[in-house]
């Protein structure tokens, strides 16, 4: 059914204004609230009891699926986050986090303040229920009551949002973290109100790297310091998680956070499985050095790789010369595209870019630089660490360390047998 028709339906058996009628329907389902919640609330609003139906039958949250409707669930809250979102030029602040019962837990959405905090227990009554990115979700509208119950309900889940950085999940809402801003930077991008100052960069604990987003800069995030993040949402960023600092969240600083020196090992598998990983650890033979390595030219205003002076974006350009390598590693289990940028390429060339360029002059042939890499490359074993994305294009890793492995060729092949069961 249409929104102008459900407006003419509910205006006919009201007996109310349809324009007004419309312009309620079109707000709650703008903020995502189901259709027929959002019909049952203005049954409400306008003094209908919404065709005489009591609240859902109380359900387990284990058994909550996305086309269910709505439900009635008693629940124990497990964390409470709190941000602002946008709609047709209108801010409106959401509560979102997570629910629990003893069969499962489930993430919500409050359109209205409840008042909810951490280990509260609640019955939310004629709450509806969406999908969102592929599991159902709880939204907690104005037709939903929600009953603060004095005895609390036991779950086998923690009471609050602190975790570490290597358990944190895209879609993970009012989680606290404490940690090192490792690498920190001020951009300046065009966000929803124009020309918006943001801070991007690096944080780490002693479990994992992940970057961050802090859209409502913080003085205490400083390159160096560490600091205590309260109320951060995390989205995920290139097949990683990223955390995101809001206007609501609490920046405070805390005690020295020792972050790992080292990245997390795995095979190429593992990580591609994994959909992506920010900072990782893979050992094994290269079997191809790609085209487009050696010498390449970019673009001086998007930094894209330009062919024949033309750039995609901004058609004819007068390119810089720069250097990469695309090598494919392959360690048994998986092959990962991994990407050098110059400095590392320049080591593995043995000379500048200034260099590489004179050579290519001397032969006349720009293709002799990728040649050299791929004589020096191809059928070594080596040591890749960087950051692990994967797309509809394949996985590929940005490089930050590469250099020839010293693994014991001999114990790798067991454990690799080992793991695949051989």
């Amino acid at each position: 059914m249409s929104l102008d028709d459900a407006a003419e339906e509910l205006a006919s058996s009201l007996g109310v204004d349809k324009a007004e009628v419309k312009e309620d329907l079109e707000k709650l389902v703008s903020y995502s609230v189901p259709m027929d919640e959002a019909k049952q609330s203005l049954r409400r609003k306008y003094g209908d009891g919404g065709g005489g139906g009591d609240e859902p039958p109380e359900t387990d949250v284990g058994d909550i699926e996305p086309d269910m409707g709505n439900v009635t669930v008693t629940a124990r809250v497990l964390t409470v986050g709190k941000r602002s979102i946008r709609y047709e030029g209108e801010d409106q602040t959401i509560f979102e986090g997570e629910l629990a019962d003893k069969t499962g837990r489930i993430s919500y959405t409050a359109w209205t303040d409840f008042s909810l905090s951490p280990g509260d227990t609640i019955t939310a009554g004629n709450a509806g229920v969406r999908e969102w990115e592929g599991e159902p979700e709880l939204n907690l509208g104005e037709s939903t009551t929600v009953t603060l119950r004095d005895e609390p309900l036991e779950v086998p889940y923690d009471i609050g949002g602190e975790r570490d950085l290597l358990d944190l999940e895209p879609g993970d809402r009012g989680r606290t973290v404490e940690v090192k801003a490792v690498e920190v930077e001020s951009k300046t991008i065009d966000g929803r109100d124009g020309e918006t100052e943001i801070l991007s960069g690096v944080l780490g604990d002693e479990t994992a790297r992940l970057p961050f987003t802090d859209w409502d800069p913080h003085d205490e995030i400083v390159e160096g310091e560490s600091v205590r993040l309260e109320d951060v949402y995390v989205r995920e960023y290139r097949g990683v998680p990223s955390v995101n600092v809001t206007e609501f969240s609490t920046v405070e600083p805390a005690p020295e956070v020792d972050v790992s020196d080292s990245a997390t090992r795995m095979t190429v598998g593992e990580a591609v499985g994994a959909g992506g990983v920010f900072d990782v650890e893979l050992v094994g033979n290269v079997i191809e050095v790609r085209d487009g390595s050696g010498l390449i030219q970019r673009c001086p205003e998007c930094g894209r790789v330009v062919q024949n002076d033309q750039c995609r974006s901004h058609g004819e350009v007068d390119p810089e010369d720069d250097m990469r390598v695309k090598a494919i590693l392959d360690d048994g289990t998986d092959t990962v595209t991994v990407v050098l940028g110059r400095d590392l390429t320049e080591e593995i060339y043995g000379g500048t870019l200034e260099e590489a360029l004179e050579h290519a002059r001397d032969a006349m042939d720009r293709e002799v630089v990728a040649d050299d890499i791929r004589e020096k490359l191809v059928g070594g074993e080596y040591r890749v660490r960087g950051a692990l994305s994967v797309d509809e294009y394949g996985a590929n890793l940005d490089a930050e360390e590469f250099a020839e492995s010293d693994d014991d060729p001999e114990s790798r092949a067991r454990d690799l047998l080992a793991e695949v069961g051989a």
